[in-house]
C-alpha cells in the first residue's frame, strides 16, 4: 500500500516561513497574513479576519502542492478527467486542508500560542453554497478522492453568487433567505481574470458551402456573455497532489453603457451588466413559469460552453489537435444537467474547429460519458423543443441531425418497429415536443453508469431499457462513495482518534483496512471509549441544536436522525407517521418499556415544491404537539434543525444512534448519507435500496 503518512513536499524548500509545517513557520506566516494580507493587527482584528488569516496561511501550503502536481502533469502528458457538474457541495475547506496537509495539531499549538483556537476559526468559515443535495456531495466527493489517488483533473461548475437558498422556520413553515455566502469574500479561490471565453445565446444559424465544396454553419446570436474562471484547489490526501474545480462567473461583455448613461438613461446603461450577471446568481432558480426554465437551461449551457471551450484551449496549448482531443481528455457529465455538452462539443469541432460530421462524432462519442442519478420520470431532464430553439438554435439542429441518424440506425436494425423508434427517439412527441436530455447523453456516451448496482440494474430494466438491450456493454455500474477524512476524520475527531490508535491511520486512505477492528468489537475497553465518544458528540449537538433553535434536547437519549432533501419519495412523512405511532402508544400505556428517544429531523424543500413545504410544516407541528404534552416530552421529542449542509452534516453524522433510510425501494439511486452514518457507527433502519 502507499505510504500515506509521508509528504512528498515536506523537504527543505518547504520548511520556510512562506510554506513551512512546522508550528513556528505556521505562526510566523499567520501573522504575516494578517498584517501584510490583511493589514490587520490582533488587537483589532475581527473573528473574520482571524480566519482569513488563517485561510491564507493553509492556502500557500495547497498552492505549494498545486503548482508542483501542474508541472507534473504538464510533463507527463497525461489524459486528464473533467468533470461537469451543474452542483458541488466540498463544505468548510479548512478542517479538511488542515487534515490532507498532515498539520492539524501543529496548526492547533501554533494558534495557541499567539492566543487563539483553532475550532473556533474553523467554526467561522461560511458554507460554500455550490449545491444542493446528493449530486454535488458525490462530486465533491470525487474530486477529493481524485486527488488522493494522483488522478489529473479538473472540475467545471457554476459560481453560484447566492447558492440555493438560506432556510428559516417561522410558523412552522419553511422561510428562504438569499445565501449570501460570498459576503465576507472566499480565502479559497483565485480569479483568473485572463481566462474567460464568450457565450452566445438566441439568434439564428446560418449555412453556406465554403469553397472546398463543404458544408458549413455559423452560428449569429442576439446575446453574448462572457464567462470567467475563479479556481479553487482540491487537494490530495497527504499524497502532494492537487487538483482544480474551476467555476464559471457570468458577466457582461460591455458592463457599461456610457452613450445611454450620458443620455440620462440610467438603468440602460447597466442594463446588460444585470441580465449577463443574473445568469451565475442562484443555483436552480423556481421553473414553475417559463422564465425560470429559460434561466435554467442559460446556466446549463453557459457553464458546459465556458468549460469545453477551455478545455479545448488547453489542449491546443499542449500541442493537441482537435480531432485527438478525446485521446487526452475524459469529460463525465453529472447527471443530466450537462448534457447539453454533446451538442455543444459537436458544434465547436465542427464550426469552429472545421471537422467533418463523422470525424466530430467520433471524438465527442470517444470522450464524453455519462453518470445517471435517478429513476423518477420527472427528474430525467426534458427542454421544450420551443424554448431550446430560442435559446440554442445552432444546437437544436445538431440535436436534429444526431437523432436522425440514430432513428435510421434503428430502423434498420428494427424495420417496422415504430413504437421503439418513438420511445427511443431524442426527441419526445407524445405531447409538445421536448428534447430527452438522458437520451441525447446515452445516445453519444462511450458509458453510462448507475451509482449502485441495484440502481444500475433496475436502470437498465426501465427507464433506459431499450438503450441497453442495444448497446448492453455502454452500461456498467460504478457504485457511489463517500469521504472518510471529511466525515469521520474531520467530523469525529474522537472516533477517528481511538480507531487510529487500534488500527493506524492507513483506514482514512484506504478504507477495507476497518476490517482490522473487528477483533475489537467484543472488548469492553473499547466499547466503552466507542460510547464515550458518541456521548460526547451528542451533547456538542445538543448545544448546537439548543444555539440554532432554542430548543433543548437530551443528549442520554437515543438519537434517530433522517436528514435529507424533502421530497415525498424520500418519506419524511413516513418517519413523522412513525412518530405518531410511538406517541399514541406512550399515551394508552405510559408504563410500556419505551427507550427515551429524540428524532432529529433535517433538509430543504424546494422552493416551488408545496408539498415539500407541507411536510416540513407536519414535523413542526408535531414536534410543538408532543413538547406541550408532560406525559410524553421526556421520552419522546422531535427536533426540526433548519439549514442542513455539509457543515452541519460534520456534527450530526458523528452524533446518530439510529439513522433513518426509508426512501420509497427503487426510487433512492444511492443516497450516501447511509454510509456516513454507518462509518460514524449508527445503525441503519431503512429500505433495500441503493
Amino acid at each position: 500500500m502507499k505510504d500515506v503518512t509521508s509528504n512528498p513536499m515536506d523537504s527543505a524548500s518547504s520548511r520556510g516561513t512562506r510554506t513551512g509545517l512546522d508550528v513556528e513557520g505556521i505562526k510566523q506566516s499567520f501573522l504575516d497574513s494578517l498584517f501584510y494580507g490583511l493589514g490587520r493587527v490582533p488587537s483589532v482584528a475581527t473573528r473574520n479576519d482571524l480566519y482569513t488569516a488563517l485561510a491564507l496561511t493553509v492556502r500557500d501550503r495547497v498552492f505549494h502542492h498545486g503548482l508542483h502536481t501542474v508541472e507534473t502533469h504538464e510533463e507527463q502528458q497525461a489524459r486528464r478527467v473533467a468533470y461537469l457538474s451543474a452542483e458541488y457541495l466540498p463544505g468548510p475547506h479548512l478542517g479538511l486542508n488542515l487534515l490532507n496537509l498532515g498539520i492539524t495539531e501543529q496548526t492547533r499549538q501554533a494558534l495557541s500560542e499567539v492566543g487563539y483556537d483553532l475550532d473556533d476559526l474553523i467554526e467561522q468559515e461560511e458554507e460554500p453554497g455550490l449545491g444542493n443535495g446528493g449530486l454535488g456531495r458525490l462530486a465533491a466527493c470525487y474530486m477529493d478522492s481524485l486527488a488522493s489517488l494522483q488522478v489529473p483533473a479538473i472540475g467545471y461548475g457554476i459560481r453560484y453568487e447566492f447558492g440555493i437558498f438560506e432556510q428559516a422556520v417561522r410558523d412552522g413553515w419553511q422561510v428562504e433567505r438569499t445565501d449570501k455566502w460570498l459576503r465576507y469574500g472566499n480565502p479559497w479561490e483565485v480569479v483568473r481574470p485572463e481566462i474567460f471565453y464568450e457565450v452566445k445565446f438566441g439568434g439564428h444559424a446560418e449555412h453556406w458551402t465554403d469553397d472546398k465544396g463543404q458544408h458549413r454553419a455559423r452560428w449569429v446570436p442576439d446575446n453574448v456573455v462572457k464567462g470567467e474562471a475563479y479556481d479553487t484547489p482540491i487537494l490530495g490526501y497527504r499524497v502532494g497532489t492537487s487538483n482544480l474545480l474551476r467555476l464559471w462567473k457570468a458577466e457582461a461583455v460591455e458592463s457599461f453603457d456610457f452613450a445611454a448613461y450620458n443620455q440620462g438613461d440610467y438603468y440602460r446603461a447597466v442594463e446588460e451588466k444585470m441580465s449577463s450577471e443574473n445568469v451565475t446568481k442562484v443555483l436552480y432558480p423556481n421553473d414553475e413559469q417559463v422564465q425560470g426554465k429559460i434561466l435554467r437551461l442559460q446556466q446549463q449551457f453557459f457553464f458546459v460552453s465556458c468549460s469545453l471551450q477551455d478545455l479545448l484551449r488547453v489542449h491546443r496549448a499542449r500541442g493537441g489537435q482537435p480531432e485527438n482531443f478525446h485521446e487526452k481528455n475524459a469529460v463525465q457529465l453529472n447527471d443530466t444537467h450537462p448534457a447539453v455538452a454533446v451538442a455543444e462539443l459537436m458544434r465547436l469541432l465542427v464550426d469552429e474547429h472545421e471537422l467533418g460530421w463523422d470525424t466530430a462524432w467520433q471524438v465527442t462519442s470517444q470522450a464524453i460519458a455519462y453518470t445517471n442519478h435517478t429513476l423518477l420520470p420527472e427528474a430525467l431532464e426534458k427542454w421544450p423543443v420551443e424554448i431550446f430553439g430560442r435559446l440554442l438554435p445552432r444546437h437544436l439542429e445538431i440535436v436534429y441531425e444526431i437523432n436522425h441518424r440514430f432513428l435510421e440506425e434503428l430502423r434498420a436494425k428494427f424495420p417496422g418497429d415504430e413504437e421503439r423508434i418513438k420511445r427511443m427517439s431524442i426527441i419526445d412527441e407524445s405531447g409538445p415536443r421536448s428534447v430527452r436530455m438522458a437520451h441525447l447523453a446515452t445516445v453519444v456516451s462511450h458509458r453510462v453508469n448507475g451509482v449502485a448496482e441495484l440502481h444500475s440494474n433496475l436502470l437498465k430494466k426501465t427507464v433506459l431499457a431499450d438503450f441497453a438491450a442495444l448497446w448492453p456493454k455502454k452500461f456498467c455500474n460504478v457504485t457511489n462513495g463517500v469521504n472518510p477524512r471529511r466525515f469521520v476524520a474531520v467530523g469525529n475527531p474522537a472516533l477517528t482518534k481511538l480507531i487510529s490508535e487500534r488500527i493506524g491511520d492507513g483506514w482514512l486512505y484506504e478504507l477495507s483496512e476497518l476490517r482490522k477492528l473487528e477483533p475489537f468489537a467484543t472488548d469492553p475497553d473499547f466499547q466503552n471509549q466507542w460510547r464515550e465518544a458518541r456521548l460526547e458528540n451528542k451533547q456538542k449537538l445538543a448545544k448546537l441544536i439548543e444555539a440554532g433553535t432554542g430548543i433543548q434536547v437530551n443528549a442520554q437519549t437515543i438519537f434517530d436522525i433522517l436528514v435529507k432533501r424533502i421530497h415525498e419519495y424520500k418519506r419524511q412523512h413516513l418517519c413523522v407517521l412513525h412518530i405518531l405511532t410511538l406517541y399514541l402508544r406512550l399515551k394508552q400505556d405510559p408504563q410500556t418499556e419505551f427507550p427515551a428517544r429524540t428524532f432529529v429531523i433535517g433538509g430543504k424543500a424546494a422552493p416551488g415544491y408545496f408539498m415539500a413545504k407541507l411536510i416540513i410544516k407536519l414535523i413542526n407541528a408535531v414536534s410543538s404537539f408532543i413538547k406541550n404534552d408532560d406525559a410524553a416530552r421526556d421520552r419522546l421529542d422531535v427536533v426540526f434543525c433548519p439549514g442542513f449542509n455539509v457543515k452541519a452534516a460534520q456534527h450530526i453524522y458523528p452524533a446518530a444512534d439510529v439513522s433513518e433510510q426509508i426512501s420509497i425501494a427503487g426510487k433512492e439511486a444511492s443516497g450516501t448519507g447511509n454510509m456516513k452514518f454507518s462509518l460514524n457507527g449508527a445503525l441503519t433502519v431503512g429500505t433495500l435500496d441503493g
